[in-house]
């Protein structure tokens, strides 16, 4: 099959499209035919499990891109759940090749069946960072219908899935992000839009149940005064800092959620 592989860690430069072998499914695995895959900011660059096995041993080259959107090829023993020729959607782990390539190989439980509202491409933007808007709002904030919910870089990556699924779950949703996205951010269900370049207006601070961070550096630093006295921060990008929670009154739970683990 073709594919495009990486021989060495570093940026795009390393991409190589050429012949690779094929896989073939094992126990509790699927073969799918990729329609199409998305690709992680700074993939090539991070997670150590791509670049080597869990007892160090070398794993170049690689196949980048673990969000896939694709067809059933074939099954695996001991597969259940799946068909040959249903349309699947799969987050696939970075210890091994991902979906930069005709067929990729998917652990079972690893995949959903695509919505069917969505086009292929649409599809592949869901496993990685829809599961972490999830993650952080359902099962880290707790987030309860009724509370206010600030998201940090609502056009984001992460961004545009917490601000729909907030507002789901039955959030007051209020986003930041860069004034040419307000229309955006608001058709996604914010109720309001704060301009990243005006920062929060000073009566924002302590106002909110749930905040959701996906920018990280002097916005994260900035978003501990915002919550509400036992208020719940989520952080995507970096461990919260608790010497600086600490310094906020009241029991706020200060929590971490980082994108793909």
């Amino acid at each position: 099959m073709m594919a495009l592989r990486a021989h060495a860690r570093g940026g795009p430069e390393q991409l190589v499209y050429e012949q690779a072998p094929a896989p073939s499914a094992g126990p509790g695995e699927v073969l799918v035919a990729v329609h199409a895959a998305a690709i992680t900011f700074a993939e090539l660059l991070a997670w150590d499990l791509q670049w080597t096995t869990r007892d160090g041993k070398d794993r170049t080259p690689v196949i980048p891109s673990h969000e896939t959107s694709g067809i059933v090829a074939g099954l695996g023993a001991g597969v259940a759940g799946q068909a040959a020729g249903e349309e699947v959607v799969g987050l696939i782990g970075f210890d091994r090749d991902g979906a930069a390539a005709e067929y990729v190989v998917v652990p079972g439980a690893s995949l959903a069946a695509k919505p069917q509202s969505l086009s292929h491409v649409a599809a592949a933007t869901l496993p990685l960072a829809a599961l972490t808007a999830w993650q952080a709002l359902a099962d880290h904030a707790g987030l309860q219908p009724g509370e206010q919910v600030l998201v940090q870089g609502g056009a984001g990556g992460v961004g545009i899935f917490a601000v729909q699924l907030a507002a789901i779950l039955g959030g007051h949703v209020t986003a930041t992000g860069h004034s040419a996205d307000a229309g955006l951010v608001r058709d996604l269900g914010a109720e309001r839009f704060i301009s990243a370049e005006a920062g929060c207006p000073s009566q924002a601070a302590g106002g909110f149940d749930v905040v959701i961070d996906t920018v990280g550096g002097a916005v994260l630093d900035g978003s501990y005064g915002l919550l509400r006295e036992g208020g719940r921060l989520v952080t995507l990008g970096a461990p919260p800092d608790q010497e600086l929670a600490g310094r906020y009154k009241g029991p706020r739970h200060v929590l971490r959620r980082r994108a793909g683990r």
